[in-house]
């Protein structure tokens, strides 16, 4: 049998992440080595998720892998986040990693993206969900067990209703005809807790709802939608955010 390859994984702690991580380790040609990432250095939470640090490591700890987190500054630019990421992940080429997992759906853009930005340091993308149906993959999450909940919503789509709410057959039913039952657009970000993946669930209680509304400087669209697999417009429109504690 061939040597798997030694791979990162892409973690942004939501449902398209758990659920391409369940099928990527059913999958024996990778060894995923490590979860990646990006956590916003100021105010120490997820990046676009806005989830804390603390839960981020409760996770990993959960899935039992090991967690490298890589800061990101509140606004970057462009440069700034492929400077942080090409340093990333030359550090971990070192180790033998040649491949890094996404879970993205269907942002031929994105995609590219991420390829091109890659293979300037010898790395091969793997898109284990690429293409399959949004209903199908949310179907599918909900049947294997995974339990998730809204921690952010893009009030271009959805309102301050939806944030806080966990998926089920029901969010689905409610949502808007306009918007991706996977949030693919960057609709709405989620924080899984539960599944297959974790040895346990991991504790939270919901805080506060907040709204921000960020500027839309120059040369933030591509490290925007890099961080995470989003929106391009993303920063063009307030969001809404549960604090989870």
């Amino acid at each position: 049998m061939p040597t798997p390859k030694k791979a990162l994984f892409n973690w942004s702690s939501g449902k398209d992440s758990a659920l391409t991580l369940y099928k990527i380790l059913q999958n024996p040609d990778y060894k995923i080595e490590y979860l990646l990432t990006s956590v916003n250095q100021q105010f120490q939470r997820i990046s676009m998720h806005g989830v804390r640090v603390e839960l981020l490591k409760a996770q990993a700890e959960s899935i039992n892998i090991p967690l490298k987190i890589m800061e990101i500054p509140e606004m970057p630019t462009m440069e700034v986040y492929e400077n942080v990421m090409t340093k990333t992940l030359t550090e971990l080429k070192n180790e033998g990693i040649t491949h890094s997992v996404f879970g993205d759906i269907f942002l031929e853009d994105l995609r590219k993206y991420r390829e091109e930005q890659l293979a300037k340091i010898g790395f091969q993308g793997v898109f284990p969900i690429w293409k399959i149906p949004s209903l199908a993959l949310i179907q599918e999450f909900i049947s294997l067990g995974f339990k998730t909940i809204v921690v952010c919503v893009n009030e271009k789509y959805l309102d301050k209703s939806f944030v806080g709410r966990i998926i089920d057959q029901d969010f689905i039913k409610d949502l808007p005809e306009n918007v991706d039952v996977c949030g693919e657009n960057g609709e709405f970000h989620t924080f899984t807790f539960d599944g297959p993946i974790f040895s346990k669930p991991v504790n939270f209680e919901i805080g506060e709802i907040v709204y921000r509304k960020y500027q839309n400087p120059a040369n933030q669209d591509s490290s925007n939608k890099a961080c995470d697999t989003n929106a391009s417009d993303a920063f063009d429109y307030g969001f809404w955010y549960c604090d989870l504690i």
